[in-house]
């Protein structure tokens, strides 16, 4: 072979390995940097709810300073979820078209800047007005930071990442629990919204200095505003939200948030007041319950990860985004809404309605029953919160151990649930959309998150007990059960996609 050709091929082969090594080490590098980011959203989690989880530990001192009912004290919890309702509609919009970092660290701000400036409130109404505003710069911490996190781990690990990230709101919690009380009973109330200003404004550096998109380039792109008109954009939206998986998401959703504002608002005051412990003794308590929360939220969504695996192989949504164009096959039920299909539903060997039941006779979308995948993690933790409910509402309920051991149950499985069902969330978004997704799921909780305390409240007083209260939230669990995981959820979630299709049905002739 003439020299000329030697010096070539070697030439052209030194780029080529170089280049290989370099993805190498590319991919290596992402790998690493995709904690930091986890870290990062972890971290402004907690910081930016520090103040907000730490309003039930404070109630003693709060209700003291300025004379309010147990009605009022939830409230004040209302008041900062009230914003979110509209914001995290408007923040999944956002998400969908702009960095997360961008997104995620301008809200952060507006909790500390809103803080700062609470701690001069002269009074109830003041910080009632105070805690609005904090809850609309919130509103674009948890979906931007759960979707940063998506987009960085893949299915196999995403459960675990997610239920890391979905601890730092508990673990917000635990700090605030430890700190704010004392803060509150020595410097006064005021002192703890300086605070809370001073940890959510780091939390906001934090997350714009490290939190990046993905090296790789994502796998779909959202679609094009300027190419769907508005009608078909929000009958997209309204199909999506009425889908057999988002459906088992709302239902279950609502309920256990319920759970977990109950027990972060008046956990403390059963303890005072039922179980005879002291305001210092009850905000331990607290902080050991949202230990347990935070703990939840990682081991039951890593157990997710494992209940995955019993799918029967079948990807994740996202990952079967690619094959919009294929009909469903073997008894599943056809999508209705998918991309580029305007609302047609697939093949499944019998009549063309979408989410009509496979012949294994598994109802929805999924194509799978309720007590496997993902959504098992979610349903035993349903179970679980109806237990210990239960057992709250009965005298067993006023012993300071039993009550005590009682709250920790409940926050494992009443506050670790969201790790899981986000993850379940995040995977169930169509393609492009997953912002939409995470900010409409988690709009529809800010209802029971509004009414729950409040509602509880004045229970509470009407009832002048803590039974009613549990027992309530003891029936919603239940009900979402009922709902979601026996024979009736086949009707429940069968009429809700027959909605859908006939919503989304093209009309042809």
């Amino acid at each position: 072979m003439p020299r000329h050709h030697l010096r070539s091929s070697r030439t052209s082969a030194v780029p080529a390995s170089h280049g290989v090594a370099e993805a190498g080490r590319g991919a290596w590098r992402a790998g690493r940097y995709r904690w930091a980011v986890l870290a990062a959203a972890t971290f402004t989690q907690a910081a930016s709810g520090f103040f907000v989880q730490g309003i039930g530990a404070m109630g003693v001192h709060l209700q003291r300073d300025l004379d309010l009912s147990a009605a009022q004290l939830g409230l004040l919890l209302s008041a900062a979820q009230l914003a979110p309702l509209a914001g995290l509609l408007v923040a999944g919009e956002l998400l969908d078209r702009y960095d997360e970092r961008w997104v995620v660290g301008a809200g952060a701000c507006v909790v500390a800047v809103s803080l700062a400036a609470g701690s001069h409130a002269p009074g109830y109404a003041a910080l009632l007005l105070v805690l609005l505003v904090v809850g609309a710069g919130y509103s674009t911490v948890q979906p931007g930071g759960s979707k940063s996190v998506a987009s960085w781990f893949d299915t196999s690990r995403r459960g675990l990442a997610m239920g890391i990230r979905q601890a730092g709101l508990p673990l917000g919690g635990v700090l605030a629990a430890a700190v704010l009380p004392a803060l509150a009973a020595s410097a006064g109330w005021r002192a703890t919204l300086t605070a809370g200003a001073a940890v959510a404004f780091l939390g906001a550096i934090t997350f714009t200095a490290f939190c990046r998109r993905p090296p790789l380039p994502r796998t779909t792109k959202a679609p094009s505003t300027a190419a769907t008109s508005t009608g078909a954009e929000a009958g997209g939206r309204l199909r999506l939200l009425r889908e057999p998986a988002m459906v088992r998401i709302l239902v279950s959703g609502t309920s256990l948030v319920a759970v977990h504002s109950g027990i972060g608002a008046l956990a403390v005051l059963h303890l005072h007041e039922t179980a005879a412990l002291a305001p210092g003794a009850a905000a331990l308590v607290l902080v050991a319950v949202q230990a347990a929360g935070a703990a939840g939220r990682v081991c039951l969504a890593a157990w997710s990860d494992r209940n995955r695996s019993g799918e029967s192989g079948r990807p994740s949504r996202s990952s079967r985004s690619s094959r919009s164009g294929r009909s469903s096959r073997s008894g599943r039920s056809g999508r209705s809404g998918r991309s580029g299909r305007s609302g047609r539903s697939g093949r499944s060997g019998r009549s063309g309605r979408p989410g009509r039941p496979g012949r294994s006779g598994r109802p929805g979308r999924s194509g799978q029953s309720s007590w496997s995948g993902r959504y098992f993690s979610v349903l035993v933790c349903l179970v679980a919160v109806v237990v210990g409910l239960v057992a709250l509402a009965t005298p067993v309920g006023r012993s300071p151990t039993a009550a005590s051991l009682l709250f920790v149950w409940l926050g494992f499985f009443g506050i670790g649930w969201y790790g899981p069902w986000v993850a379940h969330l995040a995977e169930s978004a169509p393609p492009g959309r997953t912002g939409f997704a995470l900010g409409a799921a988690m709009a529809v909780n800010q209802i029971a998150v509004i009414l729950t305390p409040p509602a509880l409240g004045l229970l509470k007083d009407v009832s002048h007990g803590f039974a009613p209260v549990w027992g309530l939230l003891a029936v919603l669990a239940a009900t979402a059960v009922a709902l979601t995981a026996t024979p009736l959820s086949r009707y429940v979630l069968t009429s809700s996609t027959n909605a859908t299709y006939r919503v989304a049905r093209p009309r042809t002739r």
